[in-house]
């Protein structure tokens, strides 16, 4: 099957030849005539196979054949997309740019992290697509400045990640004002049971879409597995990226650990960059630009990365530290071997990791392939310890302070030596 075989339009198909894709995604070519037929959608495929285009690309056609692009005086929103992060957030409004660039529809993006008067003004001067974050909208919405009272479609990007980080109060106030009569379009990588009451919920008689086994990753991921202690991590890692010496992303658990991590590779004059929500909002989107132009080959993130982000030609995918949900292990990888592509998937596993271990192949219904032992430390051995010699402390005359210099002296070197215990 090819895009003109999905009745899109002109417009839409010159974008595609220019974004060089050739044919459709198995969930494209399933998803695109549903949506295009006004029908609700409740699509499960998985990470990297192009969700995304599957609802925007239909959306544009039917935005641009009812109003033509023209400017709305209300400047309401008509298509409203939801999603759980910022990047990924800024990804789908670049994809809805990039394939309606013919088509005059107008669209914005709103995030938390960011001074919100220029999102403000983006909705005072009317937009066709509004992709948004649930807190942030929601913040505008009760301040008077975002209206989704003519959303005509509705999509829920990512449900089930948003579920997990706490966003259905959220979602259902936003929920409230949004007409009942609506088309609505749930896509996720997983379709976990709460996922799917969420679905009955909003859905009215969805057609489910469903291109691939629940969780599974993409088969061209080669999955490796070093049985590891914690502290030779850093050696591993470091041996692991000067044999690849291509674009990696290396997962950890903890903010801290992220930046941890980076601080390492700095030492060793490894070029890395965090990424996590301790950062701002501009040191984050400049991570992820240094990253994907390939200036910072590495990105160390938290699970933040997990979903949603596409960079071309991410070859490796390394977890520095195993994660407890074998699901978010799927999401973690499929930031590899995107869109047909081969990938590595490696990971490290501590004697206190087996029973996530033993999880994510349960999932996977097969063992992860066991890499040969771990390199020894390469870390630099400890600089000599440098011994002060003690002076003896001249004589002075009665009055002159020396006891109290002395007992401040004495405070010191306690103070000093109980330092180095610690």
């Amino acid at each position: 099957m090819r895009f003109e075989d999905l009745r899109l339009s002109e417009p839409l198909l010159r974008a595609v030849r220019s974004a060089r894709y050739v044919d459709p995604t198995p969930i494209q070519a399933k998803a695109i005539p549903l949506v295009l037929s006004g029908r609700d959608v409740l699509g499960c495929a998985q990470t990297g196979t192009g969700k995304t285009a599957a609802f925007a690309l239909p959306i544009l056609q039917r935005l641009s054949e009812r109003w033509g692009g023209a400017k709305k005086p209300t400047g309401r929103v008509r298509a409203l997309v939801l999603c759980p992060t910022r990047e990924l957030a800024q990804q789908i409004h670049e994809s809805f740019r990039t394939y309606g660039q013919n088509t005059g529809v107008r669209g914005t993006v709103i995030f938390g992290g960011v001074n919100q008067n220029r999102q403000a003004r983006a909705l005072r001067a009317g937009v066709d697509v509004l992709v948004a974050t649930p807190g942030r909208l929601l913040d505008l919405m009760e301040q008077g400045l975002a209206s989704v009272s003519g959303t005509e479609i509705l999509v829920l990007d990512e449900a089930d990640r948003m579920l997990d980080m706490g966003f259905l109060p959220d979602l259902r106030r936003i929920l409230a004002h949004v007409p009942r009569q609506r088309q609505t379009l749930l896509f996720s990588a997983t379709m976990p049971p709460p996922i799917r009451k969420l679905a009955g919920d909003v859905l009215r008689k969805p057609v489910p879409v469903e291109v691939a086994r629940v969780s599974s990753p993409a088969p061209q991921v080669d999955h490796w597995v070093y049985h590891v202690e914690k502290p030779e991590k850093p050696a591993l890692l470091m041996s692991l990226l000067e044999q690849t010496h291509t674009r990696t992303l290396v997962f950890t658990r903890t903010k801290h650990g992220a930046d941890r991590v980076v601080r390492q590779l700095a030492k060793a004059g490894v070029s890395a960059a965090a990424l996590h929500g301790n950062k701002s909002q501009g040191a984050r989107t400049r991570a992820l630009s240094e990253f994907r132009s390939a200036e910072t080959p590495v990105l160390v993130a938290t699970d933040i990365a997990a979903r949603g982000l596409d960079v071309e030609d991410i070859t490796h995918v390394i977890n520095y530290d195993l994660t407890p949900e074998p699901e978010t292990y799927v999401h973690r990888i499929g930031r590899t071997a995107r869109a047909g592509a081969a990938g590595t998937a490696v990971s490290f596993c501590t004697s206190a990791e087996h029973a996530d271990l033993r999880a994510i192949e349960q999932l996977l219904r097969e063992p992860l392939q066991q890499a040969g032992d771990p390199p020894k430390s390469v870390e630099p051995p400890p600089a000599p310890r440098r011994e002060v010699p003690v002076r003896a402390a001249r004589s002075r005359p009665r009055g002159s302070g020396a006891g109290r210099s002395s007992k401040r002296g004495s405070r010191r070197r306690r103070s000093s030596t109980a330092g180095a215990v610690a």
